[in-house]
């Protein structure tokens, strides 16, 4: 497992940061980076949730993603989610090899404000084999999203 970190400065409080990386509609878009066919998520942000966070491969049209709890919630300041495992066809899978890959597995994201700019950090663990990938969608998910904060 490696460790990938982030980091960008978005001319928004970080309560309008932390509302649009979270809406439905917006984290669609910021997230496009990550699956250009869409991705999406089931459950809520509340802390102990079960979530998925999903997509839908562009040549088979099947659903696949991950299996994840919110280990923690403290609005506007920090949230960390736990990925427990994989969803393949729609399939949650937190046994086999293939999810035992990506557990334990944290993705934080720290918010901090000063003078009305955020400082969004994401702290993530990856599985090795696609930090690489994860190094190149990031930052581009995150000017995505900086964009749609920085929108009136």
């Amino acid at each position: 497992m490696k460790k990938i970190h982030f980091s960008i400065e978005i001319n928004a409080p970080k309560e309008k940061v932390w509302d649009v990386m979270l809406a439905d509609k917006t984290y669609r878009e910021w997230t496009l980076p990550f699956n250009a066919a869409g991705g999406y998520f089931k459950g809520d942000w509340s802390k102990g949730s079960k979530i998925l966070f999903l997509g839908k491969d562009p040549n088979t049209g099947e659903e696949g993603g991950m299996v994840s709890t919110i280990a923690e919630n403290k609005p506007y300041e920090f949230l960390s989610i736990e990925h427990l495992g994989i969803v393949n066809n729609g399939v949650e899978d937190t046994t086999s090899e293939a999810a035992r890959k990506w557990t334990p597995a944290f993705e934080n994201y720290s918010f901090e404000e000063q003078n009305g700019i955020t400082t969004l950090t994401v702290d993530m663990d990856s599985e090795d084999s696609m930090a690489e990938e994860f190094n190149k969608m990031w930052p581009e998910a995150l000017q995505k999203l900086k964009e749609l904060a920085e929108k009136e």
